[in-house]
């Protein structure tokens, strides 16, 4: 049972670290110069790092209950 939860865990970080780079590639083309006064300075960079890091939050949660739940589906029948 333990090994099934590593697995489980290092397939979870996995599948974080894929979504957060899909998400912090695709939030870089953001324009963020629109929202911030100094789009170049470290509270900008921080928001994008915040932005990114709170959608990949989303999505990963999203995924992985996703994948939860389908697999609990065979216990149905």
């Amino acid at each position: 049972m333990l090994e099934s939860l590593g697995q489980q865990g290092l397939f979870n970080i996995i599948i974080n670290l894929m979504v957060l780079t899909i998400v912090w590639w695709s939030v870089q083309s953001f324009k963020i110069d629109l929202f911030v006064k100094n789009p170049h300075g470290p509270k900008a960079k921080a928001l994008l790092v915040l932005i990114t890091i709170a959608i990949t939050h989303l999505v990963t949660s999203f995924l992985l209950n996703y994948l939860n739940w389908s697999l609990m589906l065979r216990h149905l029948f």
